[in-house]
């Protein structure tokens, strides 16, 4: 038997019959899921130092278990002394076990090491199910050693999910444990 992570168990087991319950779903085929999480990282000053991208690219592997990819500029800018297919940052998309881990990482460790956290923002649907969440810093994660970071730079996260409305994907999120500010307070 293989390693399943824990997020998907709960996933299977309690979300699946919470949200069927909760929208009236007839078939468990209709219940939203995670489908894969983007994570995207720009280095605004690589142009000028391209050491930068290869740090943003090794730091964002360590973090998130798998390799990251080089993305580059697609046109020229003059005043930001950026010429086409200069590489300015770093991506990895995350399916299955390994969104998964890096979710449940997410959630349990590096969420929790920001400076004065109180939930995340729940306005940042999309429309279409999709949410994004933007963190300021890297050093968060604790696989990253701060000693050997050379710049601190921020990065975006989007959850991409099966959910045709903002309030099923919030109640996905919701669930899976992502820790929402609580407006009523």
């Amino acid at each position: 038997m293989s390693y399943i992570p824990r997020l998907k168990t709960k996933y299977r087991e309690e979300v699946v019959s919470k949200l069927k319950e909760q929208f009236g779903y007839k078939t468990v085929m209709q219940v939203p899921k995670l489908v894969k999480i983007c994570v995207n990282q720009g280095v605004g000053s690589a142009t000028q130092d391209k050491k930068l991208v290869d740090n943003a690219v090794n730091e964002m592997t360590t973090y998130t278990g798998q390799k990251a990819v080089p993305t580059k500029a697609t046109k020229s800018i003059s005043n930001f002394k950026l010429r086409e297919f200069m590489p300015i940052g770093a991506r990895v998309t995350l399916r299955d076990r390994m969104m998964y881990e890096f979710l449940d990482r997410l959630i349990t460790v590096a969420l929790p090491r920001v400076r004065d956290f109180k939930g995340i923002n729940d306005k940042s649907f999309d429309g279409r199910g999709n949410y994004s969440l933007g963190i300021k810093e890297q050093i968060i994660f604790p696989e990253i050693d701060i000693d050997k970071v050379n710049k601190i730079t921020g990065l975006d996260i989007t959850f991409v999910t099966t959910a045709k409305t903002d309030a099923e994907a919030y109640a996905l999120l919701k669930e899976l444990g992502l820790p929402f500010k609580n407006i009523k307070n």
